[in-house]
């Protein structure tokens, strides 16, 4: 990595963003700006005193390009933002004398009305200052052409550039998936989200909707992690219950039935593992237990347990034997243990 991109004040202060999502912003503002710019001034053609584009399409151009998934970016917001804050500015313009006053009243009272009207947008501050210094002289008709038809245009160029791009407008916040058997420890709700933002006291660019499927998300990344930190030597009981190859299999079918485990290893003279046996192999046998024995399912102490899973699932492995590096069985690792890991996950 070069010193320039390790530089901070040239990292994306947004998360997610990229330097390419920031060129195809720039590209989708020139085109949005530009064809807001061509129609407004075609519709002004035959009336030459209208102001064809006002400033504060420009700060709506950063959030529909730049920030598409802010909630202030959204159709609403773009248009009856900028077209209720223009209102506003035109009342205090009749109202009062253009002062410092006035300023404060007209954005003040911008941020009220739009807060009222759920179509809160940074730069209707700007568009109530615009109406308030077109004042009287533009009449009522000022906020709805040009502010509302430069919004309303910028709006469907915008739809349309992202479309174009592959992102959704108007923004939907990802779908987030019901709180199912395997959720994470420690799982959040709604509630406690809500709870959290009312206890913090600030207010972020995101919506709800949105805050909550990339919460989920992390619970989600946060859990396969922790399982993946889980090694078999975490889980593992010992001592191991074993019997010898050489048994007979009535010494083996007993001590598994006074033990109440559903599988015995099976060991060599020197103590190696070389098989496992149940309760339905031993019913009937008369022999000994290494001639009915069947192949183990077995895993080394450092081993992911998350990966012992498909042995339960697939294999029908009801115990793991975890063996060393002699091939003696260490633990057992039995799908009651990973039952128990997911009951404290839930609790």
């Amino acid at each position: 990595m070069s010193a320039f991109t390790r530089l901070k004040i040239f990292r994306p202060i947004l998360a997610g963003a990229t330097l390419r999502d920031r060129l195809l912003a720039s590209l989708g503002a020139l085109v949005g700006i530009g064809l807001t710019a061509f129609i407004s001034a075609v519709a002004a053609h035959q009336n030459p005193e209208i102001l064809w584009i006002v400033p504060p399409m420009g700060a709506s151009a950063v959030l529909l390009f730049a920030v598409p998934a802010s909630p202030m970016a959204q159709p609403w917001p773009v248009i009856g933002g900028n077209v209720v804050s223009a209102l506003v500015g035109v009342l205090i313009a009749h109202l009062l004398p253009l002062s410092a006053l006035s300023a404060g009243l007209a954005v003040a009272g911008a941020i009220a009305a739009m807060s009222l009207l759920r179509c809160l947008h940074p730069p209707g501050g700007a568009a109530a200052l615009v109406g308030l210094f077109a004042g009287a002289s533009s009449g009522y008709l000022f906020p709805l052409l040009p502010v509302g038809l430069n919004a309303v245009i910028l709006v469907a160029s915008a739809y349309g550039y992202h479309r174009f791009s592959g992102h959704a407008f108007p923004h939907v916040a990802p779908a987030v998936a019901p709180k199912k058997a395997e959720a994470p420890p420690f799982t959040f709700s709604r509630g406690d989200m809500e709870a959290t933002l009312a206890e913090l006291g600030e207010t972020y660019d995101i919506g709800t909707d949105d805050l909550e499927a990339i919460l989920r998300s992390v619970e989600r990344h946060a859990l396969a992690r922790s399982y993946q930190q889980i090694a078999c030597r975490d889980l593992m009981s010992s001592p191991v219950l074993s019997v010898e190859a050489s048994a007979p299999a009535a010494t083996a079918r007993a001590l598994l039935v006074d033990a109440d485990v559903r599988r015995l290893a099976v060991v060599d003279e020197q103590g190696r593992l070389v098989g496992a046996v149940g309760l339905p192999e031993l019913v009937a046998a008369t022999g000994t237990t290494g001639a009915v024995m069947s192949a183990p399912a077995t895993a080394r102490p450092g081993t992911p347990a998350i990966s012992l899973l498909p042995r339960y699932a697939q294999d029908r492995a009801h115990a793991v034997f975890i063996v060393d590096a002699q091939n003696r069985p260490a633990g057992v690792v039995t799908e009651a243990d990973w039952l128990a890991v997911l009951t404290r996950g839930l609790k």
